[in-house]
């Protein structure tokens, strides 16, 4: 069949009936469709997932005062490499290293006996662990090892917590 026979059959033959959908109610015609809304608890505040409160002590650090003590942490450490490393001379082979080092040893020492480096403490920062009750030993070497490689302490998600942090359990929360 050609085209002309096949439109003439068709014009004898009654149109198919299409399935008819009911008629929506006025109102849900009416009323534009919206974009589904995010629920306002689905991200809540920085350490809700963590079971921490919003704020007042317990609740997570802000990033301005974790890099303000972090800085006061670096300088002392630097101060102390430059001492006893350094010898006084700005330019000594090993002050990087050192003061690399002394912050290393800081971090250690400090936070599994205290929960606090000097940086942290003047600035009413502490770290704690969101898994066990304390901070392990094991938990502050791999948390100091991770920190000193930059990296993962530059990396945080929304709560506010490193990759250092993460890999830990570990919470940097106001005193």
């Amino acid at each position: 069949m050609d085209r002309k026979q096949t439109a003439k059959k068709a014009a004898g033959r009654p149109p198919a009936k299409r399935a008819q959908t009911p008629p929506r109610p006025a109102a849900e015609r009416t009323v534009p469709r919206q974009a589904p809304q995010a629920d306002e608890d689905d991200f809540g505040y920085r350490g809700k997932r963590l079971g921490l409160p919003e704020d007042g002590p317990g609740s997570m650090a802000g990033t301005g005062r974790r890099l303000i003590a972090l800085l006061v942490d670096w300088l002392l450490c630097y101060v102390i490499a430059l001492a006893f490393i350094g010898r006084g001379d700005l330019n000594a082979a090993g002050t990087s290293f050192g003061t690399l080092a002394v912050f290393a040893a800081e971090n250690m020492l400090l936070l599994s006996t205290l929960g606090y480096t000097v940086g942290k403490r003047l600035m009413g920062l502490r770290v704690i662990s969101v898994t066990q009750p304390h901070l392990t030993p094991l938990a502050v070497v791999l948390r100091t090892l991770l920190l000193c490689m930059v990296v993962p302490a530059a990396v945080y998600d929304r709560d506010g917590r490193g990759l250092h942090d993460k890999a830990v359990g570990t919470a940097v929360v106001a005193a």
